[in-house]
Order: structure tokens, then sequence, then C-alpha cells
């Protein structure tokens, strides 16, 4: 009888537990998507915002650029009305400093956060070679629209050695402007020996590197190869030493102050007289010639061809009607495209829940989307990118500022020359002007 007691009460037991178990089950919602992408997802819950994080350089002598930066993903965004896979979009802005120590700190702010769901940045190569070890680890997605140092993606072809899986720019790699450059000397200005100077970052040791390489290709002699540290002001040493190997030409493709020191030093000291200077994109910035003036006469840049078509200038109006002043440098057009391209990719990938308003992003799928981007027109051209992120149109234009009161939009008016690996394109435009 006990027995009989102890199977009766087992099974009530065991009713109950089922009942337990299977009575709420009856009255659950259908189960929500589930998620197999292999870096997870991100739910965003409805009427909740997408969260993205930005990290640009927004002090120091850079900070203009970083500002554009954050101006062009604003603007990106107004042309979507405000909203991207119909929900509100929420920044999370942070300050790199333009060096890898500030990138390291500004991405764990970003990746504490678990409904991140990509990074638009940043400003500095050097910050981004930090950056983007953290956030592909955490298998984040990133995208810059002005990062452009080959070390970040590719140099001939080849994976460079700080690619990281999900990383992506809009801004081309500057291999191509190092090799417009040594193309220009060596070709139109007919030089045969030239001086380098970088300041140890990533960024300006690899248009260097890729000058030197380049230069020597086409016959060409680097008679010194130096660099100067960040925060140098005193630049008569490293001038004196240009002067004294015999050089011809100087590329010396560096930040503000820096870039400011040297330009107003050659102009200063015997022996510069017949030597050229060049810079690069850095320098190709409104407060770097408001700050140098009538010193700038002369000076040679290469930077980003940055075609003149009814969508740059529409923007440029906008930019101006929102901020109240033109753009400090053409810049912001790239970071326009990053964050054109990210809002795009995550419409996409973006799959609805089962409850209304509910979005799964999954971050595998997101880098895969990205990847696959072919032809994408933006605002700085048709935009594709490789294996390696880059999606930029690698063109690259010299031009020489000839009347430094005409500014920003006198110099990039004043082309003398443009390179593209894409068929060998090269052109010397200046013509009689030279």
């Amino acid at each position: 009888m006990s027995s009989l007691k102890c199977f009766h009460g087992i099974k009530i037991i065991l009713i109950v537990f089922y009942l337990g178990f299977a009575v709420p089950a009856c009255h659950r919602p259908s189960p929500e998507v589930s998620c197999d992408d292999i870096l997870g997802c991100v739910r965003v819950e409805p009427g909740a915002p997408l969260k993205i994080g930005i990290l640009q350089a927004l002090t120091g002598k850079v900070a203009s650029i970083g500002k554009g930066q954050i101006r062009g993903i604003e603007l990106a965004l107004e042309d979507r009305n405000g909203k991207v896979a119909g929900h509100d979009v929420l920044f999370q802005i942070e300050d790199t400093g333009c060096s890898p120590e500030g990138g390291a700190n500004a991405v764990l702010k970003i990746l504490a956060d678990p409904e991140q769901i990509a990074i638009l940045g940043t400003t500095c190569s050097g910050a981004a070679a930090t950056v983007s070890r953290a956030m592909s680890s955490a298998g984040f997605t990133m995208v810059s629209g002005n990062n452009s140092a080959t070390f970040l993606t590719a140099i001939g072809g080849r994976r460079a050695p700080q690619w990281q899986p999900g990383y992506f720019r809009t801004a081309p790699n500057e291999e191509n402007a190092g090799k417009a450059a040594a193309m220009y000397a060596a070709k139109v200005l007919g030089v045969s020996k030239a001086a380098v100077i970088n300041d140890g970052d990533i960024y300006t040791q690899g248009l260097t590197h890729s000058f030197v390489k380049m230069f020597k290709g086409l016959g060409g002699k680097v008679v010194l190869d130096t660099a100067i540290n960040k925060g140098d002001k005193e630049m008569a040493p490293v001038l004196t030493a240009t002067i004294n190997s015999g050089a011809e030409f100087l590329f010396c493709p560096l930040f503000q102050p820096e870039g400011n020191y040297i330009l107003l030093k050659t102009r200063e000291m015997s022996g510069f007289e017949n030597i050229p200077v060049m810079s690069a994109g850095a320098l190709i910035d409104r407060s770097f010639l408001n700050a140098v003036g009538e010193k700038a006469r002369g000076m040679y840049f290469v930077g980003p061809s940055s075609p003149a078509t009814s969508i740059t200038k529409e923007l440029g109006k906008k930019y101006t009607l929102k901020y109240g002043a033109p753009p400090s440098t053409s810049y912001y057009l790239s970071a326009y495209d990053a964050a054109t391209l990210l809002f795009e990719a995550i419409e996409k990938v973006a799959v609805p829940g089962h409850v209304p308003g509910t979005l799964y992003i999954g971050r595998q799928a997101l880098r895969k989307t990205l990847y696959g981007i072919k032809k994408f027109k933006g605002a700085t051209g048709l935009l594709t990118c490789d294996e390696f992120g880059d999606c930029g149109d690698p063109a690259f234009d010299v031009f020489r500022m000839d009347e430094p009161s005409l500014g920003m939009e006198g110099l990039l008016l004043n082309v003398q020359f443009s390179y593209s690996p894409v068929g060998q394109r090269e052109e010397d435009v200046a013509g009689a002007h030279k």
C-alpha cells in the first residue's frame, strides 16, 4: 500500500511538474528571432535608438579635421531624415586626441556598451592602429572617413601590418599619394635628388616610404630619409641636414604644428630658395593656410582628388548653411560617405523581430555586407570595398599654392598633376602655368 501511495505520489508530482512548464508555454508569445551570427547580434528594442560610436580628434591642432568628420556624419544622417532602419540614431562621441593612447582609451568607452553597433572614425591613423585592434577583437565594425595610412589596409596589394578584420575606410590609401608626389617630383619638376621627413607616425611613415620606393624606381636618389619627433619646434637642424645632403626637393607630409614650423623655417633659411617643399593631406586645411599666410606661396601639396559634382556642391551648401562657415577641408565628404556606407549596410542586415519594432543586427553580417560593396555612388565618387577594407577611389592630385589670398578654394583649383593606379592614369594638368 505504501508502494502504491508512493507511485500515485510520484505520478501526481510528475503531472504537476509537467503542467508547471507546459501550461505557461501555451500562453507565451512566439519565440524571438534566433541569432546564428558567428560574432553575435545587437538587439534593438522597439523605439530604442541605434547606438553608434564616433571616435575623432577633437582637441589639438587637428581638431578642425575631427570636427569636420563629425559634421560629415551628421549631414549623412540628416539626408536620411535622422533615421536608419526606422530607428533614431544615438551617437556616442569620444575624443582620441590624435594619438594611439587616446584611441585606446576612447574605444574602450564604446566597447563597454554591448548595444553599440559599430564605430565611425578615427581622424588620425595613429589612433586607428590601436582602435582597430580592439574593435576587431570585440567583433565590431569600424568605418573611417579620414584614415589613410598604408599600414592600416594594404601595401602593394598585400595585407598591411596593421590590417584588422572589420576595418574599412572611404579615405583613399595614401600609398598612392606618395607615388603621386614622387612622380611629380621626378617627371614634372625633373629633380633627381630628394629628401623626406616623417614624424614617426604610421601616417607620415607610410607616405615617405611610398615616396622613396617610387622615386628610386624612377631613377631618383633619396639623399636624406629622416624623422623629427612630435612636439619638436626647432627645425633648423633637420633642414640644415636637408640642404647639406644636396637635396633638390623636400617631401615632408607632416601634421600641424610641426608642418607649420618646417615651412616657416624654410622661408627663413638660406639654401631653400630653389628647393620645392611638398606636404600632404594633413596640411590641406584652412587653419594651416590661415596660420602660415603668405609663407605658403609656392608650396606643394598632395591630396585626394575631389570631384566637383552636383552632390559635392550641394553638400558644401548644406554644410555652410548648417554650421555657419564653409568646411575647413574637403575631408568631411569622405566622412559623409563612411557614414552612408555604414547606414546602408545596417539597413541591409537588420532583421525584424516578432515584436514590432525590434531589430537584430548581426555583427559578422555587417562586415560581410561592407566587404561586398561595389560601385556605390558616393559624394567622393564610386566606392568599392576590397578585401583589405579600402573603399575609396585611390586618385590623388598635386596642388600648388600660387595665391594665398585665395585660400583653400584657390589651392584646390590649382591642380598641377593627377595620378591614379587604375589604368596608371597620370596627367600633367598645369600646362603653361609652370
